[in-house]
């Protein structure tokens, strides 16, 4: 079943919205950074030694429709809202889904470089991180259901600043690769229950 029709069109081509101020990030030094990253471990590690049940965590989210297409989002005492280009019948008043779902990745990536070079002694002055997925919109359309609907592939570079060698960096790369929870999202099959019930 073929849900669109016409000349397609590219997000990229979308009118671009106004976009509200993201919260202010409060400024951190490199050595108040290393503290709270060793007390968290320290923390963990301790609490997870005395009670392993404490390491399984349960994280929930909820969102409803807004707008055209947009979602507004309760994360904890968070709201995120979430919403398409007009080339995907949005407003573009903020991030779609899939692009919040490589800045999950992006994020996530972020924190365990930050976690682990802490953990390891590699000195990491500063982590960027660009994200680019490939997406083929048939699927989504129901143009061809024998493509995937999400990214067909993913690619992530990573600079990262600071004085050590570019194989002390590539270790913490194979390390942050094993433990990041979002990476193993994207790299493993999760099993997920969806329930439809009436309003």
């Amino acid at each position: 079943m073929t849900l669109l029709t016409g000349a397609p069109v590219s997000p990229s081509t979308a009118s671009s919205a106004a976009v509200p101020a993201a919260p202010e990030i409060p400024a951190v030094s490199i050595s108040e950074r290393a503290e709270r990253l060793a007390s968290a471990a320290s923390v963990w590690g301790d609490r997870i030694a005395d009670n392993p049940a404490t390491a399984q965590l349960s994280f929930r989210a909820s969102g409803v429709g807004e707008g055209a297409v947009a979602s507004a989002i309760r994360a904890g005492s968070h709201r995120i809202v979430v919403d398409e280009p007009a080339a995907l019948a949005g407003d573009d008043v903020a991030a779609s889904p899939v692009e919040y779902a490589l800045a999950a990745l992006i994020s996530c990536q972020v924190v365990v470089y930050r976690l682990y070079a802490q953990a390891l002694g590699i000195t990491l002055l500063d982590v960027a991180i660009e994200a680019e997925g490939d997406l083929d919109a048939r699927r989504l359309f129901g143009i061809d259901e024998t493509v995937r609907a999400g990214f067909s592939e993913v690619r992530l570079v990573v600079t990262l600043t600071g004085p050590e060698s570019a194989e002390r960096y590539d270790y913490l790369r194979e390390v942050v690769d094993a433990h990041c929870p979002v990476l193993d999202l994207f790299q493993n099959p999760t099993p997920v229950s969806v329930s439809v019930r009436k309003g």
